[in-house]
């Protein structure tokens, strides 16, 4: 962990898409998000040339969000498949 502090904050479109997701993915997807609250810990990996700056891996399930100052804003979630379309 880096020792910083987030707030978490969601797009609509993150919003929609979890709502979407069987329970049981959601699930999961929300415990790993609220865990980056701490600090950007788990399997984050800035990118480079994206529309987002980082990712979050969940098997399947990416997680996009930028990070501003102390602020991490959920941008997207879904399949690995679709998601960087």
């Amino acid at each position: 962990m880096n020792g910083r502090h987030y707030e978490i904050r969601f797009s609509q479109q993150a919003l929609d898409t979890l709502a979407e997701l069987p329970g049981r993915h959601a699930a999961q997807i929300t415990r790993k998000i609220e865990r980056l609250q701490f600090g950007l810990a788990g399997d984050v990996k800035a990118l480079h040339n994206a529309e987002h700056g980082f990712r979050l891996r969940m098997g399947d399930y990416r997680v996009l969000f930028d990070v501003l100052g102390d602020q991490i804003m959920i941008q997207k979630i879904g399949n690995r498949r679709e998601i960087y379309d």
